[in-house]
């Protein structure tokens, strides 16, 4: 089984060190979700994961290949691709020249071009927005089609930082169907959320950060009551 692996994780912006030693483990096929207040260094830790950031110390690793300070497109071809916050679309690219954005790592066009049609299959409003620029897309379709980009390189495991995040709620319902769906496939998924209520339950394993630090590690049956997870984050034990 396909196992994500960080070990120790310190990182940060400029001079200032924003996640102090995180560790953690997601399995392929389950959902692994990281809670925490707003700016506790949960995107920071997907970003230095994924490569968009380097690291200070500590090391990531992907069944046992060290990702650790690759280049973005070098960890994309082991496997392991970040969905941004918002989804990251190319606003003035159309739907088809996006999702090819998300094949850039394999050298194979018509590959591209296959996997591309397939996910069309699944995504049925792309098939019909093909030509569309994405920057006119709503807000839940753009996160569709973030979504279906991701999946162009067929990768083992995908971060996604707050992809419910400014859609209604009828698209988070859906959104994060899709994303369970992933796992079915045997995609390993290491999801940030601020919507703990919806995510929750869909979690195999959780993880709660606060002030840069891992506070908690276990499974949503752990977790007793939203007071116990407040206390988390208000720096309790």
């Amino acid at each position: 089984m396909t196992t994500l692996v960080a070990e120790n994780i310190v990182t940060g912006y400029s001079k200032q060190e924003i996640v102090h030693g995180v560790s953690l483990t997601a399995e392929a096929g389950k959902i692994t979700c990281i809670f925490g207040p707003n700016g506790c260094g949960k995107s920071t830790l997907l970003k230095a994961i994924a490569g968009a950031l380097p690291m200070w110390s500590g090391s990531a690793s992907l069944n046992g290949t060290t990702l650790s300070n690759l280049p973005v497109h070098d960890v994309v071809r082991q496997g392991l691709v970040l969905m941004p916050q918002g989804g990251g679309v190319f606003p003035r690219l159309t739907v088809m020249e996006n999702l090819r954005m998300g094949g850039y790592t394999l050298a194979d066009p018509q590959l591209v071009e296959s996997r591309i049609e397939a996910l069309i299959d699944q995504y049925p409003f792309l098939a019909r927005r093909r030509r569309t620029a994405a920057g006119s897309l709503s807000g839940g379709e753009q996160a569709m089609l973030s979504l279906a980009r991701t999946l162009v390189s067929e990768p083992r495991f995908v971060l996604l930082d707050e992809p419910s995040a400014g859609l209604s709620p009828a698209m988070v319902i859906e959104t994060l169907e899709r994303i369970t769906g992933l796992t079915a496939q045997g995609i390993g998924i290491l999801m940030v959320e601020q919507n703990i209520r919806e995510a929750m339950p869909l979690a195999d394993k959780l993880y709660i950060l606060a002030a840069g630090e891992k506070r908690f590690e276990g499974t949503p049956s752990d977790v007793r009551d939203d007071r116990q997870i407040m206390d988390i984050y208000m720096g309790g034990a």
